[in-house]
């Protein structure tokens, strides 16, 4: 509010409280920190229900508003929803800001198709040792940062690229940006995990509630394979229903629906085996999911199923996977893990005749016309 006014933010003390002087409602109240009650399930801005948990219990005292007040409201669900205009309003304002704050970042983009919150892309400075091999190195000071200060700490999927590498790449061009980052990662090195650690309180995907791993993916240096854009003759298999390109270097292979995680990684590891014996050089990243058509139908599609229904530490596999010196890798293709998992919050779906009552509010005649665009 004080960036876009161009002021201070106004406050008033009242009744032992600080109020805003320029919110429209102000709620007060006691908060009984140790009486917890239900609340849920409720749609939420990564596209499906948050389940049910218990929350403190607020004691209302008193509710004051400004002169003929604004009562706001959004809606919410699979982007492009509410996160979609506050993220791009944030963005705006802080852009200009971020560099400051972390120092050698260039870009940074919280891709709002991905729910925001699970898939951060970026763009560093690479300074460090410039007499010699381009790789990863100050990138990674960069994403360390990024994952360890403020709203950027939610990132699930951090995937930073090093400025300089080729012109004209951008975060907000996503999918230019991973063909530039697959085009350069090297799988054997630049994997770094976070195991055992917070996640986004409204992601599903982890090991419990608010809980789970994160993944920085760092690319630094020149080209290192030609990526294809054909889809490969692949057998049809009971592992492997389907397969379909998602962009030019990414592939879908549609499998049975997952059931528990013994099971799904043994079926995703055999998949990985099986694999092998294809030459996937040129699709360095394979999604193994539930709907390889759905998956390819357009990138906001495999943007937001892919990033979240995947836990870093659980979902990640690899053709030639290895532990070395308790670094995880892979020589051929990454493969994510996309399939709808039981513990999973389930999608959220549209009632249509509440969406008809909505849609007569913002028609004309109703009292909401032009307050959508």
């Amino acid at each position: 509010m004080g960036l876009l006014g161009g002021r201070r933010f106004r406050y008033v003390r009242k009744d032992g409280f600080l109020l805003s002087a320029d919110a429209d409602f102000v709620i007060t109240g006691t908060i009984r920190k140790h009486a917890l009650k239900p609340e849920g399930p409720f749609g939420d801005h990564l596209g499906y229900y948050s389940l049910q948990h218990l929350f403190p219990v607020m004691d209302v005292q008193k509710v004051y508003h400004r002169k003929d007040p604004l009562w706001h409201f959004s809606v919410v669900g699979r982007p492009p929803q509410e996160d979609s205009y506050f993220g791009y309003l944030i963005h705006k304002i802080v852009e200009p800001l971020a560099p400051a704050e972390f120092p050698g970042l260039v870009e940074v983009h919280a891709v709002d198709a991905a729910g925001v919150h699970p898939l951060l892309l970026a763009i560093g400075q690479e300074r460090y040792m410039p007499f010699r091999e381009r790789k990863p190195e100050e990138i990674l000071t960069i994403a360390n940062h990024l994952l360890g200060k403020g709203q950027t700490t939610l990132a699930k999927f951090l995937i930073i690229a090093a400025e300089g590498d080729a012109p004209g790449v951008h975060t907000h061009d996503i999918g230019s940006f991973f063909k530039h980052v697959l085009e350069r990662i090297d799988w054997r090195r630049d994997l770094h995990f976070q195991t055992q650690t917070t996640m986004d309180t409204l992601d599903y995907s982890g090991s419990g509630w608010n809980a789970g791993s994160k993944v920085v993916m760092a690319c630094c240096g020149p080209v290192l394979r030609q990526l294809a854009a054909t889809l490969p003759t692949l057998p049809a298999t009971e592992l492997i229903y389907r397969a379909q390109v998602v962009q030019t270097g990414i592939l879908a292979i549609s499998g049975p629906p997952f059931t528990d995680y013994d099971t799904g990684v043994q079926q995703v590891e055999s998949v990985c085996e099986a694999l092998k014996h294809f030459d996937l050089s040129g699709f360095p990243l394979v999604v193994y999911c539930d709907d390889a058509d759905f998956m390819a139908q357009r990138l906001d599609n495999f943007l937001w199923a892919a990033f979240t229904r995947t836990n870093p530490s659980h979902d990640v596999h690899g053709v030639g996977a290895f532990v070395e010196h308790k670094h995880w890798g892979c020589t051929g293709a990454l493969v994510m893990d996309a399939r709808i998992k039981p513990h999973h919050a389930p999608v959220l779906e549209t009632d249509p005749a509440v969406t008809r009552r909505v849609d007569k509010l913002f028609a004309a005649g109703g009292p909401l016309h032009g307050w959508d665009n």
